[in-house]
């Protein structure tokens, strides 16, 4: 369908009046509220004991499921592509689940499942505590993320095809080495780009973090969660602001890295 000139102007003109209206200006005023008392004021209130605390807790949960999602994704990936198997059909249902379910029901299902009272939760009474604790924070950013590798390494696989893989195995190569030598520099691309998704979504994520964190200061509060607690608990607007910049710049430094990234994998 051919569109004359005023209509893709007018189409174009709305589309950027939306993003104005929905990114933006809640952007600039976030900006305008964080450094309206000076850059001093914002770099305070972002080196306090507890917006350091988050921070080190935000990056340690990334550390600990971005190496766990990369294994698990491209496990599932290959297992998908290359396997013909009774279920795959669900396997592919339960990878795309975290985009359907709500992030609050995830935190449910966890306090269910972990919790004192839950079918699990007999592990507590032996010194393993999940909910509102480092564990429980970690299996629910991990539920949350857990498509992001895969999808991004899935339709690789499907690109580059078997024939490599075969004339490997042909030659001699192990399994091991065909993946080392083969698969896995075919699939670096993809792989990375799931890996910055998932950093990106380990560092946002909140609805099934804050179902599973005591949230206390300095022992279970990620940065999401010291921006809201500031803001409702402590009724702290400045300091809930310069949190979510400080948050807001990390994600804006994986944005530029997801950008670089997609535009050299463009053209190899």
């Amino acid at each position: 369908m051919k569109l004359s000139g005023s209509t893709r102007i007018t189409l174009r003109a709305v589309a950027l009046l939306y993003l104005f209206g929905l990114l933006v200006v809640p952007i600039v005023i976030i900006l305008f509220r964080t450094f309206e008392n000076g850059i001093g004021a914002f770099v305070e209130s972002i080196s306090t004991p507890a917006a350091i605390s988050a921070l080190n807790l935000s990056l340690l949960i990334v550390a600990i499921v971005v190496p766990v999602n990369v294994v698990f994704g491209i496990v599932t990936a290959l297992a998908l592509v290359r396997g013909r198997f009774p279920g795959r059909g669900l396997v592919q249902a339960v990878v795309d689940l975290p985009f359907a379910v709500s992030p609050i029901v995830v935190g449910v299902s966890l306090i269910l499942l972990w919790g004192a009272n839950g079918w699990f939760g007999g592990l507590e009474s032996l010194g393993f505590k999940v909910i509102f604790g480092l564990p429980g924070m970690v299996i629910a950013t991990l539920f949350v993320t857990l498509p992001f590798v895969v999808r991004e390494v899935e339709p690789v696989l499907h690109e580059i095809g078997e024939e490599q893989e075969q004339a490997a195995a042909t030659l001699g190569a192990s399994r091991w080495q065909t993946f080392w030598l083969i698969t896995l520099p075919a699939i670096r691309w993809g792989l990375t780009y799931g890996v910055v998704l998932t950093v990106a979504r380990s560092l946002g994520e909140f609805g099934a973090v804050i179902m599973v964190s005591s949230g206390f200061p300095g022992v279970s509060q990620t940065l999401t969660l010291l921006v809201h607690s500031r803001y409702i608990d402590d009724h702290n607007t400045f300091g809930a602001y310069s949190a979510a910049t400080l948050l807001m710049g990390i994600a804006l430094i994986t944005l530029l890295l997801m950008t670089l990234l997609d535009r050299k994998r463009s053209t190899t």
